[in-house]
């Protein structure tokens, strides 16, 4: 990837989800990771290590650079002010097909929680929505899995 890339992982529940995500972005050339919400850190705010975290991530969450912050609304304002493109992948009347999407600029990339996905205020705030299309008769893909199907197209 020539443009940089971010992430925004937005309310994720699961601390295995986090790890794998780490993984994958250092497999792709992700530049940053963004934490917000209740996402879980590899380091929480009492400079603990999460067990969960480390051992999903096998050691990426010391490689890859990454924030917590607490709101997002902020972050992607931020972003946005930074000429970097945000976009939602979300499951949505506006969006498009993944393999419609072209990476012009520095883009961050927002995933949200793994049953609720993310707010219409959210997705209000991104320059695009993009999805992955569903052909089966379950409605989305674990959240790791998502990160790896855009990130791998992107790569």
């Amino acid at each position: 990837m020539n443009k940089k890339i971010y992430l925004i992982l937005h309310n994720i529940r699961s601390a295995e989800n986090v790890g794998a995500i780490f993984r994958t972005a250092d497999a792709t050339g992700v530049s940053h990771i963004y934490l917000s919400g209740y996402t879980p850190r590899p380091v929480d705010q009492f400079g603990r290590v999460s067990r969960k975290v480390a051992k999903t991530a096998l050691g990426a969450e010391k490689i890859i650079a990454w924030d917590y912050v607490k709101n997002v609304t902020v972050l992607i304002k931020k972003l946005k002010e930074s000429k970097k493109a945000v976009i939602a992948i979300e499951q949505d009347k506006q969006s498009i097909d993944y393999k419609k999407f072209k990476l012009t600029t520095a883009s961050a990339f927002v995933f949200g929680n793994e049953v609720t996905g993310l707010s219409k205020s959210i997705l209000s705030k991104c320059d695009q929505i993009v999805e992955i299309p569903m052909k089966g008769q379950k409605e989305s893909l674990n959240v790791s899995v998502a990160v790896g199907v855009i990130l791998f197209h992107l790569f």
